[in-house]
């Protein structure tokens, strides 16, 4: 007999995955459940049928009606805005009420690149591992969305996106093909105690992201490498944390000579294969326009 949740909560579920999520998981006949600021002007990012809480993963206690009845959580951490000092307080609140949770951590943790001192998603993973959750890990690899950077500089009319290490190849994942892993995982049997590598099946230059971008435009958009050191100037300037400025810069930087790791988790789990960076400029080509 499954013992999949038939009430999820949905943390950070504004954001790129949230909605997603939400989507994924009421196609699974879950009731969903999204924890929400008051003042977040995302909110109608959310599909209809999700049920809004108003919480705060800073203030643990905020969430104890959102959680009431729960069954899973699917857990994702908003790390440039908030520190982790809290994170063990949720999970103890989590695990009092649910059975079973999805984080969304990094590849980082897959290649053994984040410490597991660096209070990041290693640090989740492991707090994780010591309750009595029924838990899965979906180690991704970047977001699709993460081109949406590229944006203000292509919508501006130039024909040449500015940007570190345009030779860094991705296998970036398309947020929907995350959500739907962490849906299946939360309702249906076989993935308890898997750590997932969330790819997708193609890899690409970060340049060859914006060419793709400027094809559906019928702009041809060429790239300009910005120096390491003035990037990450840049990026503390516009609220990185210099930590995560470094890792990002390293990262991509390694990613120039070795291409970012990759698996078939979509296709396994789903049952499709993962979509293209093309399929996601598609659907989201007004954003560059």
């Amino acid at each position: 007999m499954s013992t999949a949740p038939h009430t999820v909560l949905i943390t950070a579920a504004t954001g790129n995955v949230g909605p997603h999520a939400a989507a994924g998981l009421l196609k699974q006949g879950a009731a969903v459940r999204a924890l929400v600021l008051k003042d977040d002007p995302a909110i109608e990012r959310l599909p209809d049928g999700v049920e809004l809480f108003y919480g705060d993963l800073a203030d643990p206690d905020s969430l104890d009606p959102a959680l009431d009845g729960v069954d899973g959580v699917f857990w994702m951490w908003p790390f440039f805005s908030l520190s982790v000092d809290t994170a063990p307080a949720v999970l103890a609140k989590i695990e009092r009420a649910a059975s079973r949770i999805a984080l969304v951590s990094s590849v980082g943790v897959h290649i053994g690149l984040e410490r597991r001192d660096n209070n990041c998603h290693a640090y989740l993973e492991e707090l994780i591992e010591k309750t009595t959750l029924d838990w899965t890990f979906l180690r991704t690899t970047g977001f699709m969305a993460n081109a949406l950077g590229f944006a203000p500089q292509i919508r501006g009319g130039g024909d040449t996106v500015h940007f570190p290490y345009g030779a860094a190849a991705r296998t970036s994942v398309h947020e929907a093909d995350l959500a739907e892993v962490g849906a299946r995982a939360l309702t249906s049997d076989g993935h308890v105690g898997k750590k997932y590598l969330v790819s997708g099946e193609e890899t690409l230059t970060q340049r060859e992201q914006v060419e793709i971008v400027g094809e559906l435009l019928g702009r041809r958009l060429g790239w300009a490498d910005v120096h390491h050191q003035a990037a990450r100037d840049q990026m503390v300037a516009t609220g990185w944390p210099p930590s995560y400025a470094d890792g990002a810069l390293d990262y991509f930087a390694m990613l120039t000579e070795q291409p970012e790791v990759g698996s078939t988790a979509v296709a396994e789990v789903t049952g499709r294969p993962a979509r293209a960076f093309r399929q996601w400029a598609e659907e989201n080509i007004g954003a560059f326009a």
